[in-house]
C-alpha cells in the first residue's frame, strides 16, 4: 500500500489540493494528516472541512500545536504565529472547532507511529531538528518507523542495531529504503509552509510493501495563497515567505 503523509498544511488550500491530486496520481490508497491543519494561512475553515470529509472516509488525522492553539490560545508562539492563530480562532465554525478538539495526539498501527512533533512526549511539541532529538524520540517508542512534521523541513534519521544514529537530508521525489533492523524517524516537511528553501509543497509517500519513503515536492498556486493572506489582513511576511520557502 502507498500512504500519503501530509504535515503542516497551515490553512493553505491551494497547497493541500495540489498534494492530494499528486498523491492520488501516485497511487496513494490512504491518507495520514500529521497535524497543524490551521495557522498562518487564510483558509482554515475550508482546509478543516476538506480534511474532515477525508477523515469520514478513513483518513487518519492528528492534532498539531497550531490546531490546539486555535482552540485554547497561543502559548509560546512567535509574534507572527500568535497573530495568525488569533485571527484563525475568529474564523473557525463550530463544526471546525469540534473537529479539531476531537483529534488525537498520535496514532499507532503495525510498526508505525504517527505524531505531529515526536514520540517521547508529543504534547510538549518538541522539534526534531538534530540527531539528539531524534534519538530521544526513537528510544521512547517501540515503533520501527516514526513519521512526524512540526519543523517544516524534511529530514530522516536512522538508528542502527548498534545504536548509531545516522542523519540524512532526503532528496526530492526519491524513494529511500527504510531497511531493518534499523529504526527510522522521518520528518515529512510541510504541505502549506515549507522552510527548507524550496517553496514547492512537500508531502511524504510511504510504500509499506517495499518499505520505502519519498519526500514529494509539488508546485502549486502560491500567488493565490499569498493574495488570500494579504486580503485577510494577516502579516505580510506570511505571504512573502511562501515564495521563498523560508
Amino acid at each position: 500500500m502507498r500512504i500519503a503523509l501530509l504535515a503542516d498544511i497551515h490553512a493553505n488550500l491551494e497547497a493541500l489540493d495540489a498534494c492530494l491530486a499528486h498523491a492520488a496520481a501516485q497511487g496513494a490508497g490512504r491518507l495520514v494528516f500529521l497535524g497543524d491543519l490551521v495557522g498562518y494561512g487564510a483558509n482554515p475553515v475550508e482546509v478543516t472541512a476538506r480534511v474532515r470529509e477525508l477523515a469520514a472516509g478513513g483518513a487518519i488525522v492528528l492534532r498539531g500545536n497550531h490546531d490546539e492553539a486555535a482552540l485554547t490560545g497561543p502559548h509560546n508562539f512567535s509574534k507572527l504565529a500568535a497573530a495568525a492563530i488569533r485571527w484563525t480562532s475568529t474564523q473557525l465554525t463550530p463544526d471546525a472547532r469540534d473537529f479539531l478538539a476531537g483529534l488525537p495526539i498520535s496514532h499507532e498501527e503495525e510498526d508505525r507511529l504517527y505524531v505531529h512533533s515526536e514520540g517521547s512526549d508529543p504534547e510538549r511539541w518538541i522539534y526534531v531538528t538534530d540527531a539528539t532529538a531524534a534519538r530521544v524520540s526513537l528510544e521512547a517508542t517501540e515503533a520501527r518507523l516514526t513519521f512526524c512534521g512540526h519543523t517544516h523541513s524534511p529530514a530522516l534519521f536512522g538508528l542502527t542495531a548498534t545504536e548509531k544514529l545516522v542523519a540524512h537530508r532526503p532528496a526530492p521525489d526519491l524513494m529511500l529504503p527504510l531497511l531493518q533492523p534499523r529504526r527510522w524517524l522521518a520528518v515529512m516537511g510541510a504541505v502549506g509552509q515549507p522552510r527548507d528553501g524550496n517553496p514547492a509543497a512537500c508531502y511524504g509517500l510511504l510504500d509499506t510493501g517495499a518499505s520505502e519513503c519519498a519526500w514529494m515536492r509539488v508546485p502549486y498556486d502560491i500567488a493565490t495563497a499569498a493574495q488570500k493572506i494579504r486580503a485577510a489582513g494577516l502579516p505580510e511576511f506570511l505571504a512573502e515567505r511562501l515564495f521563498t520557502g523560508t
